[in-house]
């Protein structure tokens, strides 16, 4: 897959999506949002790939928010700055998505980072929201999902007071779950890869679906339903009978129905 904003590589069972704007702190832009968008479906309809790493170009920005250029001048969907695509894709991706944080994650680039299931981090790595000192806010995934990992109190403060974490700072308080040396960043995130990779692709994403579906309304609850159970259900007899009465207008016969 070719990209402007982005680069995407497959390593294996990984595959690792880079925003590629380094000498502008990696920031979102519309065609960024997209691209990620598009991306991350593309991984979500193939099987080669079983988990998914999120990273930043060069060693000082993961990411540090978006840019607001280029959008329409309208209140409506298409004047603000699609980071949702993202999110969103990443939460119906059935694989596990690994943050792999670089240098600054700061506004929407920490929310990205707390949108993904895992983070890892290079020990200079900064997290920050600074949304309410510049004139922008976020009102979803980066309050909710914030405050599942670090609790209420500690997710108003840094929307409240927008302090500088640091990455061990953010290990103590649940923000993220690994840290490590700057020189090994990009080892590390491999390994930490890898050893997911090795768990069954199917329990993964149930167990992603689990997570997601308290969150998800009905959205959430047909990820399980739907992309989880119909395709195992096809395969039993009781689909396959219920098929072939239906087919041949007859009664179905009730002795294979659970089977």
């Amino acid at each position: 897959m070719s990209f402007n904003t982005i680069i995407y590589e497959e390593d294996g069972p990984i595959g690792t999506i880079t925003l590629n704007r380094p000498d502008d702190g990696n920031m979102f832009t519309v065609e960024m949002c997209h691209e990620m968008r598009d991306c991350i479906n593309a991984i979500r309809r193939e099987t080669r790939t079983r988990v998914v790493v999120i990273t930043g170009a060069g060693d000082r920005f993961f990411c540090i928010g978006g840019r607001k250029e280029g959008m329409e001048k309208t209140i409506l969907y298409a004047g603000v700055l699609p980071t949702l695509e993202m999110y969103e894709s990443i939460d119906r991706l059935q694989k596990p998505v690994i943050a792999s944080v670089n240098g600054f994650a700061v506004g929407g680039g920490n929310v990205l980072q707390v949108v993904c299931d895992l983070t890892i981090a290079k020990e200079s790595a900064i997290f920050r929201q600074v949304g309410p000192m510049m004139g922008s806010f976020d009102a979803g995934y980066g309050t909710w999902y914030l405050e599942d990992l670090i609790g209420k109190k500690k997710a108003k403060e840094m929307w409240y007071r927008n302090p500088k974490i640091t990455a061990r700072e953010a290990l103590e308080i649940g923000l993220i779950n690994k840290v490590v040396p700057d020189d090994t960043l990009k080892e590390e995130t491999r390994n930490f890869a890898l050893e997911i990779a090795e768990r069954g692709p199917f329990a993964l994403a149930s167990i992603k679906a689990a997570f997601n579906a308290r969150h998800g309304g009905v959205s959430g609850l047909a990820r399980v339903s739907h992309d989880l159970l119909l395709r195992p259900y096809l395969d039993t007899e009781e689909s396959h009978e219920l098929s072939a009465s239906f087919a041949g207008k007859r009664k179905p016969d009730a002795a294979k129905f659970g089977k």
